[in-house]
């Protein structure tokens, strides 16, 4: 494990100071970089997650896609989570915490609003960044790579009938441009990119894909980084201004977080599934798609609604959750059978 690697969580929170730092210092300039958007998808932040993910794509080895069969379970596991249990205990959560426990700090019409903000996160479990959290766990690259592109068809046709259902509306308009054009961004242009830079590389040699792909490490960190500083930058004003609103709502995303995970993980660990599949599992059901879910949120309720700030709360939290649960799985990987392939 290089520098990098090793120090990541130092990394991370010296890159949230620095947004939080440069956000409150020059909104401006944040403000014009927040205007680079098109579907509500922001191109900086999209060029900066493309550098994280293009690595992890030329180093899978397609072949191995053709294996995910035999081990199917994995796949099962994270569909049952992402789809049956992940949205209707975020609404659950939202539910208890600003409906009964959070009651008299909050307005009525503003929790509602929170809740739905949470439901929107958990209809739309995590693609792109499993990527990073995968390659963390030294999980199972062409495996992932099924997850989230299954996931991804899977999103197309339950997100809108499944967030309708729990806001209680008869129906959702789904931002066809925001989900099309992230999946795209974050995985088909990757994916492309990184099957005709693998080919190219192989064609000089296993060496020079090996040489190719020891000195691409630190882009993906980098990418990680400066993804983190931008986000932070982006929110600084708002985080400073509603801090305890902020707080209030951090508490239910982090239990889900840490809940979905442990379901996912102990049941990967009952499986007796591999750790290079069991870690993938459990991580993509507890991070989120931010993008879908923030334009949602914008769309249905406005841009300065309690529904939209709850979908930037949970961008904020993903980010050292994620770290902590990478950490975890790392120290738990002999709960799991030794992977007969990688």
């Amino acid at each position: 494990m290089g520098l990098f690697e090793r120090y990541l969580s130092v990394w991370v929170a010296l890159a949230i100071l620095l947004g939080m730092t440069t956000g409150s210092l020059f909104p401006g300039g944040y403000e014009v970089i927040a205007n680079l958007t098109y579907a509500h998808v922001n191109l900086v932040v999209a060029v900066f997650i493309w550098a994280m993910i293009y690595p992890m794509m030329v180093q899978i080895d397609f072949s191995a896609i053709r294996q995910v069969g035999r081990e199917p379970r994995g796949l099962v596991l994270t569909l049952v989570v992402n789809w049956l249990i992940k949205p209707f205990t975020m609404a659950a959560l939202g539910w208890l915490f600003f409906k009964v426990l959070f009651a008299e700090m909050i307005d009525p019409a503003t929790a509602t609003e929170y809740i739905a903000g949470m439901i929107l996160l958990g209809v739309a479990p995590c693609t792109a960044m499993v990527f990073v959290w995968s390659q963390l766990t030294r999980g199972n690259a062409a495996y992932t790579l099924v997850q989230v592109s299954v996931n991804d068809v899977i999103m197309v046709f339950a997100f809108a009938p499944i967030a309708a259902l729990l806001l209680g509306l008869s129906s959702i308009t789904v931002p066809w441009q925001t989900l099309l054009l992230s999946v795209l961004l974050y995985v088909v242009a990757p994916l492309i990119a990184g099957v005709l830079t693998r080919r190219y590389l192989l064609r000089q040699g296993k060496q020079r894909l090996e040489d190719w792909l020891h000195h691409s490490k630190p882009t993906t960190v980098l990418g990680l980084l400066a993804t983190v500083a931008l986000l932070f930058g982006l929110q600084a004003e708002r985080i400073l201004d509603n801090p305890v609103a902020i707080g209030l709502i951090a508490i239910p995303l982090l239990i889900q977080s840490y809940g979905i995970f442990v379901i996912a993980y102990l049941a990967a660990r009952k499986l007796q599934l591999p750790h290079n599949i069991a870690a993938p599992a459990g991580l993509i059901g507890t991070s989120n798609f931010f993008e879908l879910a923030v334009a949602v949120a914008i769309s249905l309720f406005g841009l300065t609604s309690g529904a939209a700030l709850a979908t930037v709360v949970g961008v904020l939290v993903e980010v050292p959750v994620m770290l902590s649960l990478v950490a975890l799985a790392n120290r738990t990987r002999h709960w799991f059978p030794q992977p007969t392939s990688s």
